[in-house]
Parts: structure tokens; C-alpha cells; sequence
């Protein structure tokens, strides 16, 4: 039987307010299942090229790629699921290119750099966790954090997370890297968006050409030509900081 309890000004009626929260919570879940449900399906859709024929999967790519605005809200639950998943982040920029042309680089470096956070705060929780307790965990992660710390003083916290992301390493262990040495968080996202970049842009060329989507699939994203200019762009932000270190020594 329904009650109502008054507050102030504000009547409350107890089994018909309960059951409105309930449902409220309940599509919220639902909207959040279904957030979460599209992202793998378009990953599992980008992942395909593994195990089907690739018309069949830019067949399912290209029902998502007629609605602008779904295929945007797909990648962003993409981006959500990924490090869980542990996918590669050039599935976000190849699926971007497909649906958005090379327009898609400007959504694909910001949800890339976006995705790498979970790994990072993880990273950076436990080993706080490890500092604060004893033995040999907490000794090896302390040498860790004196390593961190002089790359960090010479290079900046920018710089090196940006030289970390230009080489070919994958992205969840350079963003793990990061908060076991304890870049900050602002550091952390200019050097990633900085470093993520090349690698954003190739892969985004690769998805708005469906030619080389079809015939190479997420893989021919890395190019060898790509690879070798990522690495000398590394090697050219630490010329300068390492100079400065050996002038100073």
C-alpha cells in the first residue's frame, strides 16, 4: 500500500517514487549495456578481417558508417572497452578512417589518447600500493620510481611520454609505464596525444582507403616506412634534453 511522507515542500509518495527510481536505474543500465555492446560489436566487426572474408566485415562497418553521429557513439564505447580487451588502439583509427575519411584523425587522436587512461591510472594506483608496503615488491618498484624520476628530470614528463609512444611499442604498455613511474596526468595526455599521432594518421589512411583496408586489413596500418620516421622523431625530441644533460654534467 502507497504512503506519502511529506518534506518541507516536497511530497514523496514511498512505493510510487521507489518504483520510478528503480526504473529509472534500470534503463540506465540498459543505456549503459547497450553503450558498451556496441563498442564490441564494432570491434569484433574491425576484428574480423582475422577469421572472414573482408567484404563481410566492411559490410557490418558500413551499416554503422551511414549514421555519422552512431559510428561516432560506437567509437567511443571502443574506446571504453579496448584496454579491457586488450585490442590494439589502431582499430579506433582504422574504423574512424573507414567511416569519416582523413577527417576521422580528429576524433581517432582524441579517443585514442582517452583509451590509454585506464592502464595508466591502474599502473599508477598500484604502485602506490607497492611504495607504501614492504619486501622485495616494494624495493624493486621504489629502484623503479628512481629510474622514472631521472628520465622525467631530463626529458620532461611530455617529451618522454611522447618518445615512449613514437616508438613501436604497444600502447597499453607504454600507458602502464607511465603511471608506474608516475607521469602526471597532464604530461601524460600532451605526450600521448603528441606521440600517438603519427601512428593515428597512418592508420586513419589506411581505413579511408578501402583498396589497402581490404587487402591488408588493421595490419597494414604499420607500415615500415611509418615505423622508421616515428623512431627518428623520437630520436630528434631527446637530441636536445640529452645535449643539455651532457653540457651540464
Amino acid at each position: 500500500m502507497a504512503h506519502t511522507t511529506a518534506v518541507g515542500d516536497i511530497t514523496v509518495k514511498g512505493d510510487t517514487n521507489t518504483r520510478v527510481i528503480r526504473a529509472a536505474a534500470g534503463a540506465q543500465y540498459v543505456s549503459r549495456r547497450r553503450f558498451l555492446a556496441v563498442g564490441v560489436t564494432v570491434g569484433v566487426a574491425v576484428g574480423a578481417w582475422a577469421a572472414t572474408a573482408p567484404a563481410t566485415a566492411l559490410a557490418r562497418l558500413d551499416t554503422l558508417a551511414a549514421t555519422p553521429l552512431r559510428l561516432l557513439a560506437a567509437l567511443a564505447a571502443l574506446a571504453v572497452v579496448r584496454p579491457f580487451l586488450a585490442w590494439p588502439t589502431s582499430l579506433l583509427s582504422v574504423v574512424a578512417g573507414y567511416g569519416f575519411g582523413l577527417v576521422g584523425v580528429v576524433p581517432a587522436a582524441g579517443l585514442v589518447t582517452l583509451s590509454g587512461l585506464p592502464p595508466y591510472l591502474v599502473a599508477d594506483r598500484g604502485r602506490a600500493g607497492l611504495l607504501a608496503g614492504d619486501g622485495r615488491l616494494a624495493d624493486a618498484m621504489a629502484r623503479v620510481d628512481t629510474v622514472g624520476d631521472r628520465a622525467l628530470s631530463v626529458a620532461g614528463p611530455t617529451r618522454t611520454t611522447a618518445v615512449a609512444r613514437l616508438a613501436p611499442l604497444p600502447s597499453d604498455v607504454v600507458s602502464a609505464a607511465a603511471g608506474a613511474v608516475s607521469v602526471p596526468v597532464r604530461g601524460y595526455l600532451l605526450g600521448t596525444a603528441v606521440g600517438e599521432l603519427p601512428w593515428v594518421v597512418g592508420a586513419v589512411a589506411v581505413g579511408a582507403s578501402l583498396e589497402r583496408l581490404a587487402a591488408g586489413g588493421v595490419a597494414a596500418a604499420f607500415d615500415p616506412r611509418l615505423v622508421v620516421a616515428a623512431a627518428l622523431a623520437g630520436v630528434a625530441l631527446l637530441v636536445g634534453p640529452l645535449y643539455r644533460q651532457y653540457t651540464d654534467g
